[in-house]
């Protein structure tokens, strides 16, 4: 059905049952041309998350990402503004799909996502996966840096250690909560002692980067 609503919309679509015969795709073929990804959630919530995540992360990201949810399970868009550009839910009116595509790919040339995170010293090239701290490089593994992107990107909101279990390793993962807390650990040593406080502890809660916004009128 949506599909075909955007065939008839004047659209290009090209199906793939997984994410990985369309990343093989482009990186096969860079004049492949994929405009933008339709995901749809409606059939498997995790795998479709699991698949905008995919696209975000692969070696040449594809995108923009217009992810499609069920009405009743809107919520799961909370804390996910990273994985896609632009929804639809499945009580959609007739020409609805066509018209979020068009717009989508209207405004992608001209609101590209920021290439750079910068707090103060702390600067993260999130294309090329560097990381600056008071103009000296950062020697971060992968899930440290992920995970102190993930942070980075969202000052000031406080994260459980399950959130950041399941946004950063992602669904798949099945380790604990202490995963989290020997990154944490780590990040904070290789910031080193004058900068380690970017990542706070709330305790009994998780983690934030930064100081809260309201932790100047609680002193």
């Amino acid at each position: 059905m949506m599909m075909r609503e955007l065939e008839v919309g004047g659209f290009a679509v090209k199906s793939f049952g997984d994410v990985n015969d369309l990343i093989s795709y482009v990186d096969a073929d860079e004049d492949s041309s994929v405009s933008a990804v339709v995901v749809s959630t409606l059939s498997s919530t995790e795998s479709g998350w699991a698949t905008c995540r995919s696209l975000r992360t692969a070696k040449n990201p594809i995108g923009p990402i217009l992810v499609v949810v069920q009405t009743t399970r809107i919520s799961d868009l909370e804390m996910r503004d990273d994985l896609y550009d632009d929804f639809v839910l499945d009580s959609m009116v007739e020409g609805e799909m066509s018209y979020r595509a068009a717009h989508l790919l209207a405004k992608s040339g001209k609101s590209r996502r920021p290439e750079l995170i910068q707090h103060g010293p702390l600067i993260l090239n999130t294309e090329t996966y560097q990381a600056l701290l008071d103009g000296k490089p950062l020697d971060l593994t992968y899930m440290e840096y992920e995970l102190l992107k993930f942070l980075a990107s969202r000052p000031g909101k406080v994260f459980t250690r399950d959130t950041l279990l399941s946004r950063v390793w992602g669904y798949e993962y099945f380790g604990g909560a202490r995963t989290v807390d020997v990154h944490v650990r780590r990040l904070r040593a290789k910031l080193g002692e004058e900068h380690a406080n970017l990542i706070d502890t709330v305790r009994s809660v998780g983690y934030r980067f930064g100081s809260s916004r309201w932790s100047s009128k609680l002193h």
